[in-house]
């Protein structure tokens, strides 16, 4: 940064000669009143010689009266003023060029204050204090500088990007989908910024990706069909609309396009066996599922005991009249702050009713959502008759209330018509 403004310092200072000297010599407007000036004063000196030598007796009354008569058409003809000016006056110009001698650097500088970024020029490790991750600002005075310059500089893509990850990451949602439905309109054919454009549009909806958030999944995908975090959220969408053989054939492809090594495969393949038994109980799920791809290498999910949910499920004495024995069964746990996405999942029957459950990390419907991952979390237990664990009209509940990973001997009773 100091050697940014050695080299603006010089780079003045080898300009303001071509600006100063210039007007520094330009004198001619004054040329007229200094000639004047200068002719008066001898025609002075001379009225003076005639005088002393008058006095002297060097010259007769009638060569003085001569010398006189001479001066004086001099003067008409010499000075176009009458009147000598009591001082010389100054030169505007000149007094112009010390004053730009001043203006300029000092005018340079806060040019660039105010209209450049001085922030660009710290070393990537300074900028951090201002802007960390990838371009995150953590700051409110810096966020709401941004915002005032946006205003001035709509058309900058960086700064809403900026702004709309910023944003996101300080749980701002709703000011988040603003900054990136500003910056989809000034870069409509970029896959990524549709795809975070949908998930802060999903965060601010209840964390639901349906309905607008979908279709910006679909657009970003359309732009680029590779792009592994919309083809990840285009899954946990199907998931939750009960599109099973769109949850596999976006993880499917996910899958393809990850190293094997690639931390989350192991959730994203367990995954795709959730929604692929979910598919086989759907009326016709079968014969769809026959037409789909399978995982080479089915992964199974490390879980850790120590955070796994034991407990109970029984329905009430007074719903069985309400559910069929073939009626389906989901236990599952969802974030009590988050997500309405289950993390954990068992599909079971109601023949099956009363029995014991564990759920752990193995079950996660989704990539990246884990049981392990949040504090607190809601478990509860729902006879389904449409086969999908999205609740609906209709449908049998009980509820643990919220509980943290970990927590043993649960009892919980469907007992209430949604």
């Amino acid at each position: 940064m100091t050697l940014f403004w050695i080299l603006s310092a010089a780079l003045v200072i080898v300009a303001l000669p071509f600006v100063i000297w210039p007007l520094w010599r330009n004198t001619a407007s004054n040329n007229d009143v200094l000639r004047d000036a200068a002719n008066l004063e001898i025609l002075r000196d001379q009225s003076a010689e005639l005088d002393a030598d008058l006095q002297n007796s060097l010259l007769t009354q009638e060569a003085y009266d001569q010398g006189r008569r001479e001066l004086q058409v001099r003067l008409l003809d010499e000075v176009k003023t009458t009147e000598a000016p009591a001082r010389v006056p100054r030169n505007p110009a000149k007094i112009l060029a010390l004053v730009l001698l001043v203006l300029v650097p000092l005018g340079s500088v806060s040019l660039y204050r105010a209209l450049g970024n001085p922030k660009a020029l710290l070393p990537p490790a300074q900028q951090g204090a201002a802007a960390d991750g990838f371009g995150v600002i953590r700051s409110e005075a810096a966020l709401q500088e941004l915002e005032a310059k946006l205003v001035k500089l709509p058309e900058n893509p960086d700064g809403w990007l900026t702004l709309g990850r910023s944003y996101k990451e300080l749980q701002r949602y709703d000011d988040a989908v603003r900054a990136y439905e500003h910056l989809v309109k000034l870069m409509p054919n970029e896959a990524q910024l549709w795809t975070d454009y949908a998930d802060a549009k999903a965060m601010s909806h209840g964390q639901s990706l349906l309905g607008e958030p979908t279709k910006y999944l679909n657009k970003a995908l359309e732009l680029d069909a590779n792009n592994t975090t919309a083809l990840a959220l285009a899954g946990s969408a199907g998931m939750e609309r009960g599109d099973y053989v769109a949850a596999i054939t976006y993880w499917q492809k996910l899958v393809s396009l990850l190293p094997a090594d690639y931390p989350d495969v192991q959730m994203i393949s367990d995954g795709i066996n959730q929604a692929r038994e979910f598919l086989a109980q759907q009326k016709g799920g079968k014969e769809k599922l026959a037409k789909l791809p399978t995982l080479e290498t089915p992964v199974e999910v490390a879980a850790n005991p120590a955070l796994a949910i034991t407990g109970k499920v029984s329905l009430s004495p007074a719903l069985r009249a309400k559910a069929s024995p073939d009626d389906f069964v989901f236990i599952l746990a969802r974030a009590a702050e988050g997500p309405k996405m289950p993390l954990a999942v068992i599909r079971k029957q109601v023949k099956d009713l009363p029995m014991a459950f564990t759920l752990d990390d193995s079950m996660a419907m989704q990539p990246q959502m884990k049981l392990s991952g949040f504090d607190k979390v809601v478990v509860l237990a729902r006879v389904s008759k449409t086969g999908t664990p999205m609740s609906q009209p209709g449908d049998l509940e009980g509820t643990a209330g919220i509980v943290k990973p970990g927590s043993k001997g649960l009892n919980i009773t469907i007992d209430t018509v949604k």
